[in-house]
C-alpha cells in the first residue's frame, strides 16, 4: 500500500487546498517500520489509540509516539492495543471504533481479552506501562469519564457476531458525537447502536464489503472541529 501514501504525499504538496499550508507529518515512506491509518484512532484531544496489528509494527508505534510527543500536539497519552494478527482483525478500527465521547462499538470476543499499553512522555523519554483490567475501566481512566458504554457488534449471538464483524459492523464513521455512518447489512449491530442512543445513517455496501473495509476505513477527515 506504499503507493497510496505516495499519492497522498503529492496531494499534500501540490493540491491547491494544501500546497500553501504547513501540514505536520509524523511518518514518512522512508521510515523503516510499517504503520497504517486504520490502526490510529483519536479518542480525545489528549488521548490517541494505536493498534499493534498485522499492518502496524510495535517499533512504528514507538517511533510515531516519540514524534508526536516532541511536536506541538496536545496528546498526553497513547494507548497501544495489541490485536490478533489475522485478516479478520486487520486494523484496530475493524474491531473497535468510537461513536460518541463515551460510547464505542467493539467486536465482543475482544471486549475483555485485549492487551493494552499506555505510552507517556516523561522528560523526553517514553514511559510504557501495561494496563490491567477491563477495557471499559481503562477507557474511563484515561478519558476521565464516569461511565463508558461498549456496544457489542452482532449482539450476543456468536454467529451474528462473526458475520457482522467480517462485514465491518465494528467499523463505523462518526461524523459528529452520537451520529455514525454504517453499512445497512449489519442490521443487528445497527439496531443495538440505535438502542444505545446513537443516530445511525445506513449506506449500501455490497461491493464495498467485497473489497474489504468499512465506512471509517474509507474516510479520511482533513478538517476536525474542536469538541
Amino acid at each position: 500500500r506504499r503507493r497510496e501514501a505516495l499519492l497522498m504525499d503529492y496531494v499534500y504538496k501540490y493540491h491547491p487546498l494544501f500546497k500553501d499550508e504547513e501540514i505536520p507529518r509524523y511518518y514518512n515512506l522512508s521510515d523503516p517500520f510499517f504503520i497504517e491509518g486504520g490502526d490510529i484512532l483519536i479518542l480525545s484531544s489528549k488521548v490517541l489509540a494505536i493498534g499493534i496489528s498485522e499492518r502496524t509494527e510495535p517499533e512504528a508505534v514507538e517511533l510515531i509516539s516519540k514524534r508526536i510527543f516532541a511536536s506541538k500536539e496536545r496528546f498526553e497519552t497513547i494507548l497501544a492495543f495489541v490485536i490478533p494478527q489475522t485478516r479478520a482483525f486487520m486494523h484496530l478500527d475493524t474491531i473497535f471504533t468510537m461513536m460518541d465521547v463515551d460510547k464505542f462499538v467493539i467486536h465482543p470476543k475482544l471486549t475483555d481479552n485485549i492487551e493494552i499499553f499506555s505510552i507517556k512522555n516523561v522528560k523526553g523519554d517514553l514511559k510504557i506501562e501495561s494496563e490491567n483490567g477491563k477495557l471499559s475501566n481503562i477507557l474511563k481512566k484515561h478519558l476521565k469519564l464516569s461511565a463508558v458504554e461498549l456496544v457489542k457488534c452482532g449482539g450476543e449471538d456468536p454467529i451474528v457476531q462473526d458475520r457482522e464483524q467480517w462485514s465491518d459492523g465494528s467499523n463505523v464513521f462518526a461524523i459528529c458525537p452520537g451520529t455514525v455512518i454504517t453499512y445497512s447489512r449489519n442490521y443487528v449491530t445497527n439496531k443495538l447502536l440505535r438502542k444505545a442512543g446513537i443516530e445511525v445513517i445506513e449506506i449500501p455496501s455490497s461491493e464495498l464489503s467485497r473489497g474489504r473495509g468499512g465506512p471509517r476505513c474509507m474516510t479520511m477527515p482533513i478538517v476536525r472541529e474542536e469538541i
